[in-house]
Order: structure tokens, then C-alpha cells, then sequence
């Protein structure tokens, strides 16, 4: 019985050894016990791999970083005519193989073929004359900078930039555009505003004296470069006496925006009346007597003096029906716009790229430009509008309205319209 006893003291000590041993063996290898818990695996593993190289990369960037800043002399090289980049670099103490590489990186990014005639190029020489940062303006807001170090390390940054909106409103005296540019108002921002009421008015004839323009327009200012990007219209007003146009911009449920009246239609017409800016109308439709024949003869279009290369836009949505050219016509376009309707355009200087015949084109799209090309007597354009097959009279036609809204849109449009509108008068008065 003793003996038993001692066996089974013996057994129950090795037993709790046993426990303590496994206890302290699982702390040691495992400290928050995960593993039984079920709280580690090899994916919190590769997780922790993953986020470390990410750190990595970082540290990387902001060193390169540190490095192109110290001690750099800026060079600006502006591409002139016959100039490749490969020419350029070679005005630079490097290798064929780091031109290559360097090539080869920025390739990734950017054409290096449609580099153009006074591009800027930005290099950064160190003391000892080395490149070891390039830098291109991809556009307004984008630049690609390329760090040479042990390494080509590249990237694509964009520029941080400010929002503005502001209204602005002024009286016209001479016409719209020198007393837009007299007020400044931005040109792109006149372009835009011509464009938007050319569907309505012919600025040669239809704005008088003491006429009222009032408008709203978005711009970014680029923090770095201190550029201007100037974004849409929001609103716009030209009043003429009694009769006032105004539309407001409008995100429709199509996902475009687009520019209505109060009454939800549409800023857009089927065909412009005027599809140049700034012109002066020349001649007009109906018989005349021709400058250079001498004899009476049928006007079929009407004539607007533009200096030569002022860009003619496209009446309407189409597609290009003729294009080179067309006796005394001399450099012509036709585009059919519907069963119904063309615009002709005639005197062009040269037409502009893409536009064949085939070719679709959209209302405003630059289609070719101003000359005097054929039997003319100076730079004008040409413009006629043929109405099943038969000239008409583009300052007499009738338009037919775009888009209308209806139903939920219109209602949404209404309550958005009334927003712009509280918005530009603060703007206006603050």
C-alpha cells in the first residue's frame, strides 16, 4: 500500500512538472499566445512584410527627395525648332547608357516625339556639373520629375492648387470683347461667354450700346507655378434693352453639364449663327454686285472679315460631307448636320487636323481657319446654311431649341438655378 502511494505521489509531481514545463515553453516561444488564440498567421506576417516596404519606399522617396534639393543649379532649356531630347541631353556631360536609361524612363510617361517648339525643360546640376534631376510640365497642373541618383527614380506630381469663383458685371460701349478685356474679364473666360450667346445673338448687329453683361466663373490658381486655370461659366446674363438672356450651368441626368435657361431649354441650338468670334459681317445675303466680276449676281451665304487663321468652328454636330478644293470657292468644307440641313464654309487659309471628309465633327469643334483662298478680295469666311438642298439666310433662320427639361430634372434644375443665381448677387455685392 505504501508502495503504491509513493508510485502515485511520483506520478502526479512528473504530471504537474510536465504542465508547468509545457506552460512556460508556449510563453517563451509565443508571449501573447496568438497561436492558440488564433490571432497570428502568416498573413499578419506578410501584412507586416508588405507595410514595412511601403516604409521603405517612403524613406526612399523623401531621401531622393532631400538629395535633388541640396545645392542644385536650375537650367532651363526652351525646345527650339529641329531640338529631340536626345539632342538636348547630349549637350550634357552623360553616358549613352545613362541617356538611355533616362529615355527609356520618362518614354513611360510621355511622348517624347510630340515635344514641341518652345517646351520648357527644367535640369538641376549639382557642384560637380551632374544631372541629377529633370523636370517636365505635362501640363497646367501636372509635372513628371525625374531624380538621378545611384538609381533613376521617377514620378508623376500634381501641383496643389487654390479654388476660386467670382462674379463679375460691366456695361458694353464698344462691343463685348474689348469691353470684357477693358473690365478684366479673362479671354478664355470671353471665348467661352461669345460661344454660349453666338446660338442667340450676332454680336455684330444684335448688341447695342449700354448693354449689360453679368457673369460667374470658376478658376484654379496653381499654388507652385502661380498659374491660372480657369474652369466653366456658371452664369451668365446679356441684357439688350428690355430682352435679357441669361442661362445658368446645369449637371443633367445624363452626367454632362450643359447650360439652360430659367425655363430648363437648352443654350444649344441646331446650327450657329456665327461660327467665328469677333467677326464683322461683310456682306450679306440676297443680290449684289460681285467685287471682282463686276456683274449682278445671287449672294448665297454671308461674308465675315476676320484677320487670316482666325479658327471657324463647326455650325452643329455633323458630319464632314466635302473638304478641299472647290473652284472659286477655294479651300471649302461642307458638314451635313441632319436630312435637312448643311453649313459651308469657303475661303479657308488651310483646314484644321482630322477633318475629312467622313470625319464627325461637334458643334464648336475648330474646323479650319480664316483666309482668302479662291476668288476674294481679303481674309473673310464664307458661311452659308443650306436648307433641304436650297440657300438660306443664316441671320434669318429659325432655330430650333436643344435639350428641354422636364419632370424631376426640370425640378432639380430650378432649386440648382436659384443656388447659382443667390451665389453670383454675393459674390457681385460683397
Amino acid at each position: 500500500m505504501t508502495l503504491n502511494l509513493k508510485y502515485f505521489f511520483f506520478i502526479s509531481v512528473g504530471l504537474v512538472g510536465c504542465y508547468f514545463f509545457n506552460q512556460g515553453y508556449e510563453k517563451l516561444i509565443f508571449p501573447n499566445n496568438e497561436l492558440l488564440n488564433n490571432k497570428f498567421s502568416f498573413q499578419n506576417i506578410e501584412d507586416k512584410k508588405e507595410n514595412l516596404d511601403v516604409e521603405l519606399n517612403e524613406i526612399l522617396e523623401k531621401n531622393i527627395e532631400k538629395k535633388s534639393k541640396l545645392k542644385l543649379n536650375k537650367i532651363e532649356i526652351i525646345v527650339k525648332e529641329g531640338n529631340t531630347f536626345f539632342s538636348i541631353l547630349n549637350n550634357f556631360n552623360l553616358t549613352d547608357k545613362l541617356i538611355f536609361e533616362i529615355i527609356n524612363e520618362i518614354e513611360k510617361f510621355l511622348d517624347l516625339k510630340k515635344l514641341k517648339t518652345n517646351d520648357k525643360i527644367y535640369f538641376y546640376q549639382n557642384e560637380n556639373n551632374e544631372i541629377k534631376k529633370i523636370e517636365f510640365n505635362l501640363d497646367i497642373e501636372n509635372k513628371l520629375i525625374l531624380n538621378i541618383d545611384n538609381e533613376i527614380y521617377i514620378k508623376k506630381k500634381k501641383l496643389d492648387k487654390k479654388f476660386y469663383e467670382i462674379s463679375k458685371e460691366f456695361i458694353i460701349f464698344e462691343s463685348l470683347y474689348s469691353d470684357g478685356i477693358k473690365n478684366k474679364l479673362p479671354q478664355d473666360i470671353l471665348i467661352k461667354l461669345i460661344k454660349m450667346f453666338s446660338f442667340d445673338l450676332d454680336f455684330q448687329r444684335d448688341i447695342r450700346k449700354n448693354t449689360k453683361v453679368s457673369v460667374s466663373y470658376e478658376y484654379n490658381e496653381i499654388i507652385e507655378t502661380n498659374k491660372i486655370e480657369y474652369k466653366d461659366i456658371n452664369y451668365a446674363q446679356i441684357t439688350i434693352g428690355s430682352n435679357t438672356l441669361e442661362y445658368f450651368k446645369f449637371l443633367t441626368d445624363a452626367g454632362y453639364y450643359d447650360y439652360f435657361n430659367r425655363e430648363g431649354k437648352n443654350v444649344k441650338k441646331s446650327i450657329l449663327k456665327t461660327p467665328l468670334d469677333g467677326a464683322r459681317l461683310s456682306s450679306n445675303f440676297g443680290m449684289r454686285k460681285h467685287p471682282i466680276s463686276g456683274y449682278n449676281k445671287m449672294h448665297k451665304g454671308v461674308d465675315f472679315a476676320a484677320p487670316k487663321g482666325t479658327p471657324i468652328y463647326a455650325g452643329g454636330n455633323g458630319v464632314i460631307e466635302f473638304v478641299g478644293t472647290n473652284g472659286g470657292y477655294g479651300k471649302y468644307i461642307r458638314i451635313r448636320h441632319n436630312n435637312e440641313y448643311k453649313t459651308a464654309y469657303a475661303h479657308l487659309s488651310k483646314f484644321n487636323k482630322g477633318i475629312t471628309k467622313g470625319a464627325r465633327v461637334n458643334q464648336g469643334d475648330v474646323i479650319g481657319f480664316v483666309g482668302s483662298t479662291g476668288i476674294s478680295t481679303g481674309p473673310h469666311l464664307h458661311y452659308e446654311i443650306l436648307f433641304q438642298n436650297k440657300h438660306i439666310n443664316p441671320l434669318k433662320l429659325k432655330l430650333p431649341s436643344g435639350k428641354t427639361l422636364e419632370g424631376k430634372e426640370l425640378k432639380r434644375f430650378k432649386k440648382s438655378y436659384k443656388e447659382i443665381l443667390a451665389n453670383h448677387l454675393n459674390l457681385l455685392y460683397e
